[in-house]
């Protein structure tokens, strides 16, 4: 027997947004892991919760550039780990309670589910069916294939937030977000911190100049370690070897950031039929409609940007378009995503690079600004901070921003709405005010000098 409903979520991230106009529709809201997805449990709330407390022990050990004196005295992990999860876990208890208890045209399957057809899932021993299936199923951390790893003790974004204890020694397979932003938290506290990656450099996919100011601040705090990833890893005693071209490292605890995969492959999307990109991401279109008509597809696993934002603008699409067969169809647009690293220094992106415009040939000019250019820049007393932004040197829009330094994701907000919207950037340089002496002067002036 085939359970039937009007509509099938698989995932409780973005995929739970569910919206009131469909509060008459049957719904099965399939969800096999901790309910709430990735970015509530194990990704940007809580890790921005650490990062808030890291960046003020920062502050506490370089006052005195300032003329000021303070000291960092240490950090209470278990008290600051136990702040984030005391609101985060009731959060996602309650949600999951909500959709089992409160929402009556809504039942939660709390199981694995795998295509059987196009149209039909199997829940453990259960099948179910729907005209609309939305995929809304997130992405997992990915294990790289070094030698004696499988054999070690080890974390990834998932579980090094719950560690019972602040490690002396912390070392890290990765350079991105995840690697960055865990190796701030984790250095600002005390632990030391070795960080090894492919290229030797951290966050790598940003614009040039941005990944140098990054590397020289951060590596002021941690070790980034040239020469690749580790070729070999062991525990003996408690003790943790990264075996490395440039000399073996011992750590006590390791976390594996090595990226993420898209859960497609658990879904079994290929038995639907659905057509699956090389990164393993599940194709779409515009309208979040996949290869196969019915099926949906959303967030992580089917875009490679693995931005909760995103994720919700393409849920709000996805659910308008199932409800709204013979209506002209909404569609996602992609024009200014932009992103952040919430590590310190923060970094903050949005279009292309300059070595991208570069590349494509696309005529531009570039604009950039210190942060100790400015006034507000002198109060702080920064040395590495600035804003640059690319400018197409044909129609005055802008084509990228870079920001690196404090505050930079909130920096950078006029910049994407100029891109989403069309403005160009002498309407956005010249027409607004910007306050003085407030730190956003970094991106008027850097617009001043691109133009």
């Amino acid at each position: 027997m085939v359970d039937k409903f009007d509509l099938i979520i698989v995932g409780s991230g973005s995929g739970n947004s569910i919206p009131e106009y469909l509060s008459d529709w049957n719904i099965a809201l399939v969800e096999r892991d901790v309910f709430g997805g990735t970015c509530l449990n194990r990704g940007c709330i809580p890790s921005k919760m650490f990062v808030l407390p890291a960046d003020l022990a920062l502050e506490a050990q370089d006052s005195k550039r300032l003329g000021i004196d303070t000291s960092f005295g240490g950090a209470d992990w278990v008290a600051i780990r136990d702040r984030v999860f005391g609101r985060i876990d009731p959060i996602a208890a309650g949600g999951r309670e909500y959709r089992a208890t409160g929402t009556p045209n809504v039942e939660l399957i709390t199981e694995t589910a795998t295509f059987v057809g196009a149209d039909r899932l199997l829940v453990r021993d259960r099948e179910i069916t729907a005209p609309n299936i939305l995929l809304a199923a997130g992405a997992r951390p990915m294990i790289p294939a070094i030698p004696g790893l499988d054999s070690v003790p080890f974390h990834t974004s998932d579980t090094i937030m719950r560690l019972d204890a602040l490690p002396k020694r912390l070392g890290i397979i990765g350079a991105g977000f995840i690697a960055a932003e865990m190796g701030h938290v984790f250095s600002a506290f005390g632990s030391q911190v070795h960080l090894f990656s492919r290229s030797g450099v951290m966050v790598r996919d940003n614009d040039f100049e941005i990944v140098d100011r990054f590397n020289a601040e951060f590596g002021k705090r941690a070790s980034i370690h040239q020469g690749g990833a580790p070729t070999g890893v062991s525990e003996k005693n408690g003790v943790i070897t990264l075996e490395h071209p440039n000399g073996d490292v011992e750590v006590d605890v390791l976390l594996v950031a090595a990226g993420r995969i898209p859960n497609s492959d658990l879904l079994g999307a290929s038995v639907a039929g659905l057509e699956i990109s090389d990164g393993g991401q599940i194709v779409v279109d515009d309208t979040m409609a996949t290869s196969v008509p019915g099926v949906w597809a959303v967030g992580d696993v089917a875009n490679n940007y693995q931005l909760k934002h995103l994720a919700n603008a393409e849920a709000k699409v996805a659910f308008w378009n199932i409800a709204n067969p013979d209506s002209e169809p909404k569609r996602q647009s992609y024009k200014a995503v932009p992103s952040a690293v919430f590590s310190n220094p923060q970094i903050a992106r949005v279009g292309i690079t300059e070595q991208q415009a570069i590349s494509s040939g696309v005529a531009h000019n570039v604009g950039k600004r210190d942060f100790g250019g400015t006034a507000y820049g002198w109060a702080l007393e920064d040395h590495s901070g600035m804003a640059k932004v690319i400018i197409s040197s044909e129609t005055g829009l802008i084509l990228g921003a870079h920001i690196v330094g404090p505050q930079a994701a909130s920096l950078i907000q006029p910049l994407i709405q100029a891109m989403e919207l069309g403005q160009t950037a002498e309407q956005i340089a010249n027409d607004v005010f910007y306050i003085h002496p407030a730190l956003t002067e970094v991106v008027e002036n850097a617009l001043l000098e691109a133009l």
